[in-house]
């Protein structure tokens, strides 16, 4: 006994509250309550939970851990509400209420109790458990305490360790640490695509209140959905990431890990997590409540989780999952090339699909020929399953391609670019008759500045040593349109595209000796002081022309 007050002498009051009561506690029935019966006697090795405060709890396996609050001294009836996060693994968790008559507890902060007989102090006192609950959701209890009460809770993890967060608070008054969920805080899908997904929520009321300090979080993976921020991190680091110690929903800055990926367009910062299960996005979009989500893969299950967030506590609160299959993809259609043909194409740079062009070969030799007409275009050509070329497409491409009869050539054409380009292709195995004229070693025009006055321009440009035609076109452009002339330009367009005001004059020309198949034009009747855009076309024995670089050039203000 005299051991026993030495060491009640230096306990704190509550603690002495518990030691005092715990000789008659009546038999609980669940596991949990045998726990708290045979760990009862060492009650003081309890910690106490802080009131208005998120608190991290770390769980071993199989081991209870045990956490107090009583009410604050003065106060008869109060309302409080307790909110468990698990974080990983489902745990079992209870609320157990020592409840005391006002004279004992008195005695007892008085010392009065010490050597009562166990049957004075059996009467007057018991345990209850007032709440229990086993799984993984964020669970919530709200209840009125009393200054005569002693309340206890007690969690559980029997899978493996993990950790939760506990909040428990006494003030209602002020207001919420998470935010408000709606009444139905379901995720809609209104809209599925082969690579998007379409979702709506309704808005939090804490949105509507507090619009500055919360924004909506989304959460996409291909493994299930997430209950909770604190699970999702969890299962994020489990996979490998190392991540810090707030989730990168909350916009907490920090330095991402070379796995991360972030990205932060139109106000919306998204970051994906490589982790071994595939890939975590997490999507930030401020305060709208609709989103579609971009850029994912065909014919594939997709998980949805929103979180709204608080964005001066990073506490969050989860709606209600969903879940949702891409489309599957179409099969890309695939347009057969007939010998000595010329297509155009056209390819949607935003979206980078690929356009697919077969040809059976009827002779052991082919000719593929490539005119660029606009953007920037990458060819793939596969003979038979095998790769046979790749490369960028610049102003018109010759491929010579050997191998036997019956090979199927499959042509993969896709822009390089955002913006669209096209192409011209043919494939021949007729060499001796092609459809596009045979070119000079150069398509540039040169100017020569010597001979530039105010009124006239002198030009030059390549010819071949076959006879062709020879069309020269000019356009008046002021200083901010040359960008916009020179990238807009369609390559594969000819003469008949231009106004008839515009044209100079055509004439043939041809060298046998290739050195001097050079010819020059003077441009005359031009403006001092004038900016003009020249070209020049040439149109061989088939009809198909090819357009010259333009060129721009100045005369001159003063003569």
């Amino acid at each position: 006994v005299l051991k026993m007050s030495w060491c009640w002498f230096y306990l704190p009051l509550h603690l002495l509250m518990a030691a005092c009561l715990c000789h008659s506690i009546k038999a609980p029935t669940s596991s949990l309550q045998q726990s708290f019966k045979s760990n009862l006697f060492n009650f003081y090795h309890s910690l106490l939970l802080a009131d208005g405060k998120e608190t991290t709890i770390h769980l071993l396996k199989d081991i209870p851990k045990r956490y107090y609050f009583v009410l604050e001294e003065g106060r008869a009836l109060a309302p409080f509400s307790i909110t468990v996060t698990p974080c990983d693994v489902p745990i079992e968790w209870s609320i157990l209420v020592h409840k005391a008559s006002a004279s004992l507890l008195g005695k007892v902060a008085q010392g009065k109790t010490f050597g009562l007989p166990e049957q004075r102090q059996r009467k007057p006192n018991f345990v209850s458990t007032i709440f229990n609950y086993k799984g993984n959701s964020v669970e919530t209890y709200m209840g009125m305490s009393s200054h005569s009460a002693l309340y206890m809770l007690e969690f559980l993890s029997t899978e493996r360790d993990t950790h939760i967060t506990v909040y428990l608070t006494t003030d209602t008054t002020s207001g919420h640490l998470y935010p408000e969920l709606p009444l139905d805080p379901r995720l809609d899908v209104v809209g599925i695509g082969h690579t998007t997904v379409t979702l709506t929520w309704k808005h939090s009321p804490s949105v509507l209140q507090h619009r500055e300090n919360i924004q909506y979080c989304l959460l996409v993976n291909e493994k299930h959905n997430y209950k909770s921020l604190c699970a999702a991190e969890t299962a994020i680091r489990s996979s490998g990431m190392k991540l810090p110690a707030t989730l990168a929903l909350s916009l907490s800055p920090y330095l991402l890990e070379p796995q991360q990926v972030m990205i932060l367009s139109n106000s919306e910062l998204s970051i994906i997590n490589r982790v071994s299960s595939g890939e975590v996005r997490q999507i930030c979009m401020g305060t709208k409540n609709t989103y579609t989500v971009p850029n994912l893969s065909p014919s594939t299950q997709y998980y949805f989780d929103v979180f709204v967030v608080n964005l001066l506590t990073n506490a969050s609160a989860a709606y209600t999952g969903t879940f949702a299959r891409t489309l599957e993809e179409p099969e890309p259609k695939v347009m057969e090339l007939k010998d000595g043909k010329v297509v155009q194409v056209v390819l949607d740079g935003k979206k980078q699909k690929f356009h697919t062009l077969q040809y059976q070969a009827r002779h052991k030799k082919v000719q593929f020929t490539f005119q660029l007409c606009r953007g920037q275009v990458r060819v793939h050509i596969t003979k038979n399953g095998k790769t046979v070329a790749s490369e960028n497409i610049l102003g018109l491409r010759y491929l010579s391609l050997k191998g036997k009869l019956l090979d199927m050539y499959l042509v993969q054409l896709r822009s390089t670019e955002e913006s669209n380009s096209s192409v011209k292709v043919q494939v021949s195995s007729q060499f001796n008759k092609p459809l596009f004229p045979l070119l000079p070693e150069s398509l540039k025009i040169k100017s020569f500045s010597k001979l530039r006055t105010c009124n006239s321009v002198t030009i030059a440009w390549l010819g071949t040593q076959e006879q062709s035609k020879y069309c020269v076109y000019k356009k008046r452009i002021e200083e901010d349109q040359v960008w916009t002339e020179l990238r807009s330009t369609d390559r594969c367009s000819g003469p008949e595209s231009r106004h008839k005001s515009e044209k100079v004059l055509c004439k043939y020309f041809y060298d046998v000796n290739l050195q001097r198949a050079v010819t020059t034009e003077t441009i005359k009747g031009l403006d001092a002081g004038t900016l003009y855009l020249f070209d020049v076309y040439l149109i061989g024995p088939s009809g198909i022309p090819v357009r010259y670089h333009s060129k721009v050039v100045k005369t001159r203000k003063k003569c």
